[in-house]
This record gives structure tokens, sequence and C-alpha cells, in this order.
């Protein structure tokens, strides 16, 4: 086995090893500072200039913006160093140690999205030696898997500054170019309990939350009819309705209704347009049924993105994969980078139908692909 691909895996038996699960969930939820310092090491051992931005008080969850060369313009490899949660006994192997089978690395994180490091540090190897005309940078996130404060802390910060930008999320190699934002959204019925023998002494929240979700979807029909985008397999905004939750005994009048749903733009829409008029529809229904309906957001909502077809980055990445660019129903930290001023598209190794579940795995015959396509990008933009 040469050792470069002996180092890739030692590497990312690492990575895969250092637990950074991050969550909504409080009983879950790390820290990926351990990510950020091994990924620090390796790269300040390559002769990156090497930058550790806290993103939370006490630096348990960072950034990291480790550049070689100096200059404006250049190349960001970006990827997020966090882990959904897991169940470990729907695993056939350790999720935390790394386990090679059938030509495939078996571990949590190894496609989504931890194996992008080591293959992004192999192709940036070639190019230390070198006297680099624009900068390659090599970016490092916290949070991408709940709240994506990281990526929302490089947007405020202003910084990473490049010509290009390309995130390692799970594509199979092919270019992708446009996404669906999110946003997810709670509401809550209020209304007055009783009885039930008699209606009259109470207001019933959960026949309210029906006139609710059949509002919800009818305006998702709305949606549909004005936003649709073919360049999705499916083509139209989605709403689902996620969980609900009400009452306490079937002899009462229902008190409280609690109903979660996510709502995933195409490109076009603006997602506090949208949810304005979602309010707006809430505070009808409460007139018309005297209840109290409030709408709340569950996370900070992440807008569509697009990247233009026609942009340099998507062009280069058509020409030396031989795919067209795609559209992915996913949401992706794209978005904050391309705030930043950078042509920004989604290219990875492994599949992202293997991401989130029991037995991830990355691909033995994704790693030199990737690390070819990637070392091409960095010619193009940093020689």
């Amino acid at each position: 086995m040469p050792q470069a691909h002996q180092q890739i895996l030692e590497q990312l038996r690492q990575l895969v090893g250092t637990a950074s699960v991050s969550s909504t969930d409080p009983s879950w939820d790390q820290g990926n500072r351990a990510v950020i310092d091994l990924l620090a090491s390796w790269l300040t051992d390559m002769g990156f200039l090497v930058e550790i931005q806290e993103v939370t008080p006490g630096g348990d969850k960072a950034n990291l913006i480790a550049t070689l060369g100096n200059g404006p313009g250049g190349l960001v490899l970006a990827g997020h160093t966090d882990t959904v949660p897991f169940d470990e006994g729907r695993w056939q192997s350790d999720p935390l140690g790394l386990t090679e089978r059938d030509h495939r690395l078996y571990g949590l994180g190894s496609a989504d999205m931890k194996g992008f490091f080591p293959l992004a540090l192999a192709a940036a190897s070639a190019f230390t030696s070198k006297e680099l005309k624009q900068p390659l940078i090599l970016l490092a996130t916290a949070d991408e898997e709940s709240s994506m404060n990281g990526a929302r802390k490089l947007a405020a910060a202003g910084r990473p500054k490049a010509r290009a930008a390309i995130i390692g999320e799970p594509t199979s190699l092919v270019p992708v170019r446009m996404h669906k934002g999110i946003m997810m959204e709670a509401v809550r019925v209020t209304g007055r309990t009783g009885h039930s023998s008699n209606p009259d002494l109470g207001n019933n929240a959960l026949e309210g939350m029906h006139a609710v979700m059949g509002d919800l979807m009818t305006f998702r029909q709305e949606l549909a009819s004005r936003f649709s985008n073919d360049f999705f397999k499916v083509a139209t905004p989605t709403l689902n309705l996620g969980c609900i939750h009400g009452g306490d005994s079937p002899n009462r009048i229902c008190g409280q209704a609690d109903l979660h749903f996510d709502l995933r733009m195409t490109p076009g829409g603006d997602n506090a347009t949208v949810r304005a008029e979602i309010e707006k529809r809430m505070m009808g229904l409460a007139a018309r049924f005297d209840l109290e309906i409030n709408l709340h957001s569950l996370v900070e909502n992440i807008q569509p993105f697009e990247q233009d077809a026609n942009s340099e980055l998507v062009h280069l990445a058509e020409r030396l994969t031989g795919h067209s660019a795609e559209a992915v129903a996913f949401a992706t930290e794209a978005p904050f980078l391309q705030q930043l001023g950078m042509e920004t598209i989604v290219m990875g190794p492994g599949s992202i139908d293997r991401a989130h579940q029991p037995d991830e795995y990355l691909e033995l015959d994704h790693i030199q692909p990737c690390i070819s396509l990637l070392q091409n990008c960095i010619r193009h933009y940093c020689l």
C-alpha cells in the first residue's frame, strides 16, 4: 500500500474516532474542537498558516482557516467537521472506528464529511513546495448538521475571501450548483380546555390545528404553482408536516397543540417572504376560530442556493468531471460562502444516500479520482 494512501487512512481513522456530534438535542450535542486541533496540527506541518476561529465562548466549537500562499483570489476547499447523532446498535461495526471491508471505509462521518479532509490534504500536499500565485485555503467548520453557526460566523466576519469555493459534501464527485433552502417552523395553537361533555365550555386546540394543517397543505400547492423548477428531481418547494402533539385526555377539550414542519424553497423564492405569508395566514385562522396561534422558528433558516450555470467554476467542474452540474434537495453551507463573494459549488466523494445512515461508508474507488480532481482545481486557481 502506498505511503500516501496509508496516511489518508490513518488521518481518516483519527477523524472518525474523534467524536464531534452536533445536534439541537443538548443530550447529544458535542464540541468539534478536538477535530479542529487535529486538522490544525497536520496543516501546520504542511506549511499552512493556521487560524482557529472560536464559534462558542470557550472555543469548544470552532472553525479552522488554513492558508497556503497569499494575496487575493485563490481557491477554498471547505467542509464541516461535525456529524449527526448515531445509534450504535444499528451498525455492523464500531461507528467511531474506521473499518475497511468490501472496498469501502465504514465509519461515522466517513462520507458526510470527514472523509473529504484527508483527500483535500493529500491534494494540497503536491503544492506545498511550489510558489502559488493565488492562495489555497482549507476551511473546516462547526455545527453544519444543526445550526450552521460555524458558517454563519464566517459570513459575519467576512472571511475567508477567494475567487472560488468547493464544498466537499458527498455528491459522488458530481458538481452541484443549486440546492433548496430550508426552514423548520413550529405552530402552537392555544385554546381553552374544559369537560368534553359540553363543547361550549372550551375551545378545542386540536380542531384549530386541523384547520392549520389544511391551510398549510393548501399553501403548499400555491407554492408549487409559483416556484416550480424542473432542474430539481422534486421540482417544487416541499412542505412536510413532521410531528404533532396535543391534548392530554380523551375526555377533556384539548387546550394546546403543537405542529412542527419544514419547508424547502427552490431558488427564486425568499424564506423571509414565504414565512411572512404563513404568519399572515395563521393570524387569519386565529381570528376566525378565536384561538391563539403562534408561529416560531425552530432553527435559523438557510436560503436556497444557486450558482450561475455559466460561471467559471461550474464550467471547470463540468469539464474535469465529465458531468453536467446538478441540483439537490439537501441544504449545505454554500449560501454562506457565496455571500462572501466566491463562486461556489458542492462536489465531493461518497454518496449522500449513505449520509445519516447506519453503516455509513466512503467508497475506496472515490479516493484517487477526488484527489486528482482537487489537484486540477488547485492548479487552475492557484498556479
